[in-house]
């Protein structure tokens, strides 16, 4: 209640909330009122302009721009939650097991995420995605792979802190097992952290999944997801400029609210900027 409190005060933080209540409101109902096909080519209404019959124009076989959107953020909606729990998942689980246990599993697990951290995310994903063949759950995986070292190092950092606090050492005296105490005391105070990095991952793993998509190792046509819609746009911009336009300004205020909530989190669950 009292974080609820803190986040309506917030300006940077509603912002956030508001971009993305607007764009789930639009993955679970967009599809529904879709003008048209997302994805059936009309050969009647190549390159149109915006205008009445289609207010965000079409594309170069015809497709209404308006209609891919809608569809494509329920895409971009997925892609980043699947990405943010997969990754978050096994990284968290491997940050709190090398924390929690110590010694040779904490180098053995560390050394691994290092080599992971070693190379760049975004070439990465492209090296994996163009291995298991392009496609958008190839993409999916590709990125989830990248970056759960990053929630590692996050929930490893985390038990390192939390498990020499008074109350765990209260836990062992009292006869608490390691896996209790690990699970009841540990863990629900880590997770503020890991929330707040999953938050921001949002938007991040969401430009890479469109920068894949945008240079062929993601989604493949006619998929209405944003980055290829960029990528099929980008030889019209001087010409038709809405058919890349309006959905990278899609993405753009996709990141930006997570981005914006993100930030807000971090200020607010941090005493320090608190005070």
């Amino acid at each position: 209640m009292k974080t609820w409190r803190l986040t309506r005060r917030n300006t940077l933080a509603m912002a956030g909330i508001l971009i993305i209540s607007f764009f789930l409101v639009m993955a679970l109902v967009g599809p529904s009122f879709a003008p048209y096909s997302p994805t059936q080519p009309n050969l009647d209404a190549i390159l149109e302009p915006p205008s009445a019959q289609h207010l965000l124009g079409t594309d170069d076989t015809g497709m209404d721009i308006l209609s891919r959107i809608l569809w494509g953020s329920r895409i971009a909606f997925t892609s980043a939650l699947t990405i943010v729990l997969v990754a978050g998942g096994i990284g968290t689980l491997v940050g709190l097991l090398a924390g929690w246990w110590g010694g040779i599993w904490d180098d053995i697990l560390m050394r691994i995420t290092d080599m992971f951290l070693a190379f760049p995310s975004l070439i990465l994903a492209m090296a994996i995605a163009a291995i298991l063949r392009p496609s958008l759950t190839n993409a999916l995986i590709a990125i989830s792979i990248t970056y759960w070292p990053i929630y590692a190092r996050l929930a490893r950092s985390q038990v390192l802190s939390l498990k020499e606090r008074e109350f765990v050492e209260a836990g062992r005296a009292a006869g608490q097992s390691s896996g209790r105490l690990l699970l009841r005391h540990v863990v629900p105070n880590a997770l503020t952290p890991l929330m707040v990095q999953a938050t921001l991952d949002m938007g991040a793993v969401l430009l890479i999944a469109a920068g894949l998509s945008f240079i062929g190792f993601g989604a493949q046509p006619p998929t209405p997801e944003w980055g290829r819609m960029v990528s099929d746009g980008r030889m019209y911009l001087q010409t038709q400029w809405w058919i890349a336009t309006f959905p990278a300004l899609a993405i753009l205020l996709f990141v930006l609210g997570f981005n914006f909530l993100g930030d807000a989190l971090r200020d607010i669950m941090d005493p320090r900027s608190r005070r």
